[in-house]
């Protein structure tokens, strides 16, 4: 077989590495300042995190340029909200300005005299409650800044409580017909687990919700409802009243956002606590009995190192401005992962050279090696997190340029930083100086030690760790046996179909719920929430967005038919739209008034208004003309991400199709917007970097076959990692989706280390070649694996989702990523990989080299280590 010629850059890029490492062992000392002096500087970004934090819920973890963004801006324009005298709860364009409160039963039904005695309690409580206002020497009470309906000074927090004001024994005798009360006011969202006697009045009801909305129209509206609502939280938190009837759950419109702020603070103590274990775990993976060859402080010194990348490339984007969310908190624990990783495997190559050589050969051999390995790691993985940054969701773009950046300096500080510090550690080894001792003469210290020192007589290397000799001596021998293939071919199989499965499993989108820490009090209000108040969703507006002929009878019967369309629709309800022109059709049929033209259709507008004053809210009229309406409809039946998806697909789909220019719109669908996206961004970030992938790898990889066959290992891990999601209840959200991407540069790393061993090896028997390339690296890649996974297994521990969710997915790519790099792709290669890069001429030196191999385990001079090391060989 001819030499592939597929190296004209790998063979150059390795050439520019040996000049490099013998310029870091000639002059360590600048390398290793040089980077510590550039973090001290780029490290003052810290000083702008407060300024540059972004962590607005909306903003971050809804799609940019959402359909719903531009529909509530045509609703702000034309229909503007009022909460002095005119406030609407369901023609708000945001959520509002509110308390919220679910009171549920203790007995299953709130509809008795007690419990609606202690509901009346906690009403009072409430409308009672006073705080400091923001001018001296002032107060807030609710009756102050509550939103204000027509003819009433704040509007009913619940309808049922205004019926029996005064009264409450009334509300056992009472009828409530549900969910329209007196064919006046719908409680579906006011009255939940309810259950009805056969002339649909209700039986009994297990929980009740009081809202209490605020004023926010102006700036100063804004600023007292925010004071009032804050002071409210902390007082509820301390103060619960003792209530024997109900428990209640409370929830506002800024809850949501106070926990997300609030998960931060949660996650600093796991900083430490993983910095300590990774450190721990690479100084004693590091550990020789030798005192000479031991590198301690080398694995010590390249977790330093993946720090001060941390420290540069944050503070670097931090004086750039660039937005910090809190998901890019996820970054450093697995930069530190990365970081290790790359440090194990120089590590590898430095004990792979002849230790009589002096260091700047070692460490010219030393990068010829693992530096183009770990180039081609991070390449792929930074080009992932680059790639990235294309998604819709802000959260992903900015943990994605943050860490992306910060892997670039990781790779640069271990090729120069780490190097120099491998160079000076390299010539305390070849000076025989111990590990612990500086002075050369022999202390007490030092004299507790064997001499140390000791290395390979026959190939002039280092003695091999216990590990390297098992991955030589037995799992590799085994892995290759014929009957472990076939066993493997059906162990891959059934992982493929498990995964694939999976796939369809996987549910979308973000539950909200899931921005807040498990013990936060908002988690109780949602869960009742759901329990009870799920049966009717959203109640959607239906706006004509452009100037038609209403007094026109074609156009009022194809607005008819649109209308009509939608509540055919499953996830709409019949019996509870509402039309401002049905109303005006009726009344002008009651009064005998003329609608049939333009002018008397617009005049007597305002006699519709005087007996339904909300609807003029629902007509923008400007220089005579109707610039836009809207209607609305009742949801029912949104019990879940699906049907949330689902609805607004149906809804959005009706409108388009109707015969007048539509839009649907309710606060609601900024979110369900994510659902629209979130697919198509995840499979376009997945498809560019998979092929950016594929590209790096022919380029530096010198065989096409091998490096189509690392490619298959990238989607074969991100199927894997996508099914067994859902197994662990992870659902596809922006959240997830940050993790897909880093799934995407990490499932390259242990398939690419081994593929460029594998290739790069000039013996002509497969398995032979994957023996080796376990030799090289396979102790590398465990430790790499270990190393990232307990760089986030405190993340386990979270009270967060957020950062739950990360360390469920790094550990799936982890694991599937070294399952892959030591189990199936070297079985494949052995099968289907014809990756050979020598020529007849190099044969010769092949065998002689692997005859060397083995005479290097087990032999030893001068070592206290041969002990083990003979002993396992």
């Amino acid at each position: 077989m001819g030499r592939c010629h597929t190296d004209c850059i790998q063979r150059p890029l390795s050439l520019g590495f040996r000049q490099l490492g013998k310029l870091v062992g000639r002059y360590p000392w600048w390398f290793l300042i040089i980077p510590f002096v550039l973090s001290a500087g780029l490290g003052a970004g810290f000083y702008f995190l407060h300024e540059r934090e972004a962590n607005d819920i909306e903003d971050q973890f809804t799609p940019v340029g959402g359909p719903a963004k531009t529909e509530r801006e045509f609703v702000i324009k034309h229909f503007p909200t009022n909460d002095s005298g005119q406030f609407s709860a369901q023609r708000l364009y945001t959520e509002g300005s509110f308390v919220s409160l679910i009171a549920v039963s203790t007995s299953d039904n709130v509809i008795n005299v007690n419990t609606f005695k202690e509901l009346v309690q906690l009403d009072e409580m409430v409308q009672n409650f006073t705080v400091i206002g923001l001018a001296a020497n002032s107060t807030l009470t609710f009756q102050q800044i509550c939103a204000e309906d027509q003819g009433q000074k704040c509007i009913t927090a619940n309808p049922l409580l205004s019926a029996v004001q005064g009264n409450v024994s009334l509300i056992e005798t009472m009828p409530i017909s549900y969910p329209m009360f007196q064919n006046r006011a719908f409680i579906g969202t006011y009255l939940g687990g309810v259950t009805l006697n056969s002339d649909n009045t209700v039986k009994e009801a297990k929980a009740m919700k009081l809202v209490y909305y605020l004023k926010e129209d102006s700036q100063r509206d804004r600023e007292n409802s925010l004071q009032w609502i804050n002071h409210f939280i902390k007082f509820f938190a301390k103060n619960a009243l003792q209530l024997n009837h109900i428990k209640v759950s409370h929830f506002t419109s800024v809850s949501r956002q106070q926990e997300f702020d609030g998960t931060t603070k949660a996650i600093i103590p796991l900083f430490s606590i993983t910095y300590f274990v990774t450190i721990f775990f690479s100084i004693m993976s590091c550990v020789r009995l030798d005192p000479v060859r031991n590198k301690t402080w080398v694995a010590g010194f390249g977790v330093i190192s993946s720090g001060l990348a941390v420290l540069s490339s944050f503070g670097l984007l931090l004086l750039c401005g660039v937005p910090f969310v809190i998901t890019v908190a996820n970054a450093p624990f697995l930069i530190l992962g990365v970081g290790v990783d790359d440090m194990f495997i120089m590590i590898s190559s430095w004990q792979q050279t002849k230790v009589k050589d002096k260091v700047e050969e070692r460490m010219a051999e030393t990068y010829s090696e693992a530096a183009v390995s770990i180039t081609i790691t991070t390449l792929t993985d930074v080009l992932a997190f680059y790639i990235g940054i294309l998604t819709s969701f802000r959260s992903v773009q900015s943990f994605c340029i943050y860490t992306g950046t910060a892997i670039l300096f990781c790779f640069l500080y271990n090729v120069t930083c780490f190097g120099a510090f491998l160079a000076l550690n390299g010539r305390r080894e070849e000076n025989s100086r111990h590990w612990l001792e500086k002075d050369e003469n022999r202390s007490s210290a030092y004299n507790m030690c064997c001499v140390g020192g000791g290395y390979s007589q026959i190939t002039g290397k280092e003695i091999d760790h216990p590990m390297t000799i098992f991955f030589y001596k037995y799992y590799g021998p085994f892995l290759t046996n014929i009957w472990t293939k076939v066993f493997v071919g059906f162990l891959y199989a059934g992982y493929l179909a498990s995964s694939i499965y999976g796939c369809f499993q996987v549910q979308e989108g973000i539950d909200l719920r899931n921005l807040a820490t498990d013990s936060s009090y908002v988690r109780s209000f949602y869960d009742n929430d759901d329990l009870y108040f799920s049966e009717y969703g959203p109640r959607v507006m239906v706006v004509v967005t452009e100037e038609v002929s209403y007094w026109d009878s074609a156009v009022q019967s194809k607005i008819d038919r649109c209308l009509e369309t939608f509540i055919n629709n499953s996830y709409v309800s019949e019996s509870f739209s509402e039309s401002w022109l049905n109303a005006y059709r009726v009344m002008a049929n009651q009064m005998n008034l003329n609608i049939s033209d333009k002018s008397n259709f617009i005049d007597h507008l305002s006699i519709l208004f005087r007996g339904f004053p909300d609807f003029k809210q629902d007509v923008d009229i400007q220089s005579g003309a109707i610039r836009a309406s809207r209607f609305f409809i009742q949801t029912v039946n949104v019990t879940s991400a699906v049907d949330e998806r689902d609805m607004l697909n149906q809804v959005r789909d009706t409108a388009k199709s109707c015969e007048i220019p539509l839009l649907v719109y309710h606060p609601a669908f900024i979110y369900f917007d994510q659902y629209a996206v979130i697919i198509e961004n995840t499979i376009q970030n997945i498809a560019v970097a998979a092929g950016a992938m594929l590209v790096i790898s022919i380029l530096l990889i010198p065989n096409p076959l091998c490096s189509l066959w690392v490619t298959f290992t990238i989607a074969s891990i991100i199927v894997g990692v996508t099914g067994f999601m859902a197994f662990w209840d992870v659902n596809l959200d922006s959240i997830s989706m940050i993790n897909l991407v880093i799934c995407i540069g990490f499932s390259v790393d242990f398939s690419a280390h081994i593929t460029y061993a594998y290739v790069s090896n000039p013996k002509t028997k497969v398995n032979e070649k994957v023996i080796d390339a376990f030799y090289s690296l396979g102790y590398p890649i465990v430790q790499g694996a270990v190393s990232t996974i307990l760089g986030v297994i405190a993340l386990s521990v979270a009270e967060s989702y957020i950062f739950r969710t990360f360390f469920k997915i790094i550990f799936l790519v982890i694991t599937f990523g070294m399952i892959h790099g030591l189990v199936f792709l070297p079985v494949f290669l052995t099968l289907f990989g014809n990756c050979m890069t020598y020529d007849k001429s190099t044969k010769i030196k092949a065998d002689r080299d692997n005859q060397s191999s083995d005479n290097n385990l087990g032999e030893t001079h001068f070592s206290c280590y041969d002990n083990i090391a003979t002993t396992i060989s």
